[in-house]
């Protein structure tokens, strides 16, 4: 870090400032009256109190002569500087307003220490030496207070976003259950207390592009209110329905889709967005890992089925297929593809075999070689419950 700069100030300019700080109380009521009479339109201290700003101002004016006398060094690294700027940051205060008062301020020491020039007996070299000192001064200060007050509006912004994670992090964990945070969540989220809410879940992809790519605008575009919470391995829609059909949404959501998505059931109210969360993540799990999707729970309930009880569907896809799995692949392969068909059919022969392109005794040859291997018939709306269960579980895993 470099070492602080200490401005080369004449003895001149040094004796000046000094009879200028005992006018500092004069001064500072000068500058309150240039503050709100010099174009009041670019001033907004309404989140102020007077007497803060009227210390604000006596302390800025000090320091500026504090500088001039060397009694304080380095402007662009002033405390004083820094504090009013971080102090103005927090209420609210435009920085252009601060950077104004900063300016009318230094006019206002440029006044005083001209007309104490004689009187300290300085001559018109040592003024523009002194007025150089002075402006170099109160840029240094100027840049302390910016950088300060950006710094502010950076930690603002980050407990913002901080406070809102967790506010909806509640809201997903079920908080919204209690009237008293629904009605905050709803106020600091911008959703409405009413009406029905659908949730959507992606999962995040490899190359970290957006799976939704500006769903927010695209709802609001619709007069539809939406957040989007981005989590490590997942991103979650809270979208507000209303009154609005949810088919026409999901229709206009899977025009952007990317990657893997699903979404839940709508819900009648914001305090069951925790189930419908719950529920999203469950449609999501039921999309296969390759595909470019948004599937709706309602459409995949068998799949949700399967994948929330993932003990029972290895056990229920070993009983129903173990004989054939263990098969080499290809073997394997050709007897599900062939079984799949057939259970798409309607246990057709026939029409599965059009769609396997080959003869429909090759289907009954390959349907009777599984019930030699399983040991048992493939007839029966039990039995055809369970394979079509089973060869979805494999859909699922991918594996085969």
């Amino acid at each position: 870090m470099a070492a602080p700069r200490t401005p080369l100030f004449t003895p001149g300019t040094r004796r000046l400032a000094e009879v200028c700080r005992g006018q500092v109380p004069v001064l500072t009521r000068r500058l309150l009256t240039a503050i709100f009479t010099d174009n009041p339109e670019w001033t907004d201290y309404s989140a102020v109190a007077r007497a803060d700003l009227r210390d604000g101002c006596r302390r800025y004016l000090t320091r500026i002569l504090d500088v001039l006398t060397g009694a304080a060094v380095d402007p662009d690294r002033d405390d004083v500087a820094a504090a009013i700027g971080r102090l103005r940051a927090e209420q609210g205060v435009p920085m252009e307003a601060m950077l104004r008062t900063f300016r009318l301020g230094g006019g206002i020491v440029w006044e005083a220490l001209l007309d104490n020039a004689e009187t300290v007996g300085i001559g018109p070299q040592e003024i523009r030496e002194t007025g150089t000192a002075m402006w170099t001064v109160i840029d240094g200060l100027s840049s302390a207070l910016s950088t300060s007050y950006r710094n502010t509006q950076l930690e603002q912004v980050r407990r913002d976003e901080r406070r809102r994670h967790a506010l909806i992090e509640d809201l997903l964990a079920g908080r919204a259950h209690d009237p008293a945070f629904a009605a905050q969540a709803a106020r600091e989220l911008n959703l409405p207390a009413h009406g029905a809410y659908l949730v959507v879940a992606t999962a995040a992809p490899l190359d970290g592009a957006p799976v939704l790519p500006g769903a927010e605008t695209v709802l609001a575009a619709l007069g539809i209110r939406s957040l989007w919470h981005s989590r490590v391995d997942n991103t979650i829609g809270v979208i507000a329905l209303e009154h609005r059909d949810q088919s026409a949404v999901l229709l206009r959501l899977r025009e952007l889709i990317r990657g893997r998505a699903a979404c839940s059931p709508a819900v009648p109210v914001l305090a069951q967005v925790d189930s419908a969360h719950e529920l999203a993540l469950v449609a999501l799990e039921t999309v296969p890992e390759d595909a470019v999707e948004l599937a709706a729970l309602d459409e995949r309930y068998p799949e949700a089925l399967l994948v929330r009880s993932p003990d029972l569907t290895r056990l229920l896809t070993e009983y129903a297929l173990g004989p054939v799995l263990a098969l080499p692949a290809k073997d394997r392969d050709v007897l599900l593809e062939t079984l799949a068909a057939w259970l798409t059919y309607n246990c057709s022969a026939a029409n599965a075999a059009l769609r396997l392109h080959c003869h429909r005794n090759t289907v009954l040859n390959r349907l009777q070689r599984m019930e030699t291997l399983l040991g048992r018939s493939l007839d029966g709306q039990r039995v055809y419950l369970e394979m079509t269960l089973a060869l979805t579980a494999l859909g699922l895993t991918g594996s085969r």
